[in-house]
């Protein structure tokens, strides 16, 4: 005798015999990820074609796949691709990353951007660009340690037996605020070449990156998202409490410090190959929290969310005040002040 469970919303059960795997998926998370990906393709698609060189969607498509243009082919593969790729990786790492942080924190300021680890990041970049002097892969591991060394101070000075949401944001806020100085003093040190270097790179942008970055990018990204499947079941045991949690056999305070050195990971790689990009780990998983309905946030539609954001946001950074280009950043914190002072209110609102 089996008993149906209602779950207040359709379910698509998935069954692997040969895996021995039984997953049960929304059917509304289905179709929200579809549509996201679909407009996440469809303005990749679109900004390809635009620029100072505009090509047709329909060439566009032709030079993807069949390539007998030999300057659509140039245009497209070795000009504006490397750009879109990264745009649509980074934007589904923050968006993982953000969606991480606040189910461990049970709270949706719980992000990358207002905890500090973003700021950590530039940190550490900074302190490679101006005082070592060196390159870009040296500043991308800079970022990369800076991320991890802020995680890890943050980590030590909210732990108290365990650690709670609450509390690391608290401390989080404290220590971003002490980097962002740090940060502001180190570029008031510099050079003029060196700061004006710095601080372009402080803004968060996608130009001039190319096809050299985008290998050991998409292959950290793999690795990191292999590691991030067995920890990935444990986040919906965590949103109902430690005590929970650990009632139902995880080991809280394991499992929130390899999720939370996941979620740092994931930003400071964004940073390092890009710099700062502000707000798409915070607003990716509401956004995509809300039109899925979930009761807790889900790792893929907030990735395919942060895809989305972020090749939208790259495009509109390129192309509203053609012909100059903008960092990314500037638009992705433009649109996400907006939505964190929304977000503010209907906290306020709600308590």
């Amino acid at each position: 005798m089996s008993t149906k469970f209602d779950f207040g919303r359709t379910m698509l059960v998935v069954r692997s015999q040969r895996l021995g795997i039984t997953t049960r998926i929304g059917v509304r998370t289905v179709v929200v990820c579809a549509i996201l990906l679909a407009i996440a393709l469809a303005t990749a698609v679109f900004a390809l074609g635009t620029g100072d060189f505009p090509i047709p969607a329909q060439r566009v498509v032709r030079a993807l796949f069949i390539g007998d243009e030999r300057f659509d082919r140039l245009v497209v593969w070795d000009w504006r691709l490397p750009r879109i790729l990264l745009a649509l990786a980074l934007g589904a790492a923050l968006g993982v990353s953000g969606a991480i942080l606040q189910s461990v924190t049970r709270n949706p300021l719980g992000s990358p951007d207002i905890i500090g680890f973003s700021t950590g990041a530039y940190t550490g970049a900074l302190l490679v660009i101006l005082i070592i002097g060196g390159g870009s892969f040296q500043t991308a591991a800079g970022a990369m340690v800076g991320g991890l060394g802020a995680a890890l101070v943050i980590h030590l000075l909210a732990f108290r037996h365990n650690v709670t949401g609450f509390r690391l944001i608290i401390v989080g806020i404290g220590v971003s605020a002490m980097l962002a100085s740090v940060n502001t003093w180190l570029i008031m040190r510099a050079d003029l070449d060196a700061a004006m270097s710095a601080a372009a790179w402080g803004m968060g942008s996608l130009n001039g990156l190319s096809w050299p970055q985008v290998l050991p990018t998409m292959l950290i990204l793999g690795v990191l998202a292999l590691a991030l499947i067995p920890a990935a079941p444990r986040l919906q045991i965590l949103e109902l409490g430690d005590d929970t949690a650990r009632a139902l056999g995880v080991n809280a305070s394991k499992a929130t410090g390899w999720l939370i050195a996941l979620s740092v990971a994931f930003t400071s790689l964004a940073t390092a190959v890009a710099g700062p990009i502000a707000f798409v780990a915070l607003a990716a998983p509401h956004l995509a929290r809300r039109l899925t309905r979930t009761p807790s946030i889900a790792l893929v539609p907030a990735a395919a969310m942060g895809a989305a954001l972020l090749v939208v946001c790259d495009w509109i950074a390129q192309r509203a005040f053609a012909p100059t280009t903008i960092p990314v950043g500037i638009v992705t914190g433009s649109v996400g002040g907006l939505y964190l002072a929304y977000l503010l209110v209907a906290e306020a609102r709600r308590k």
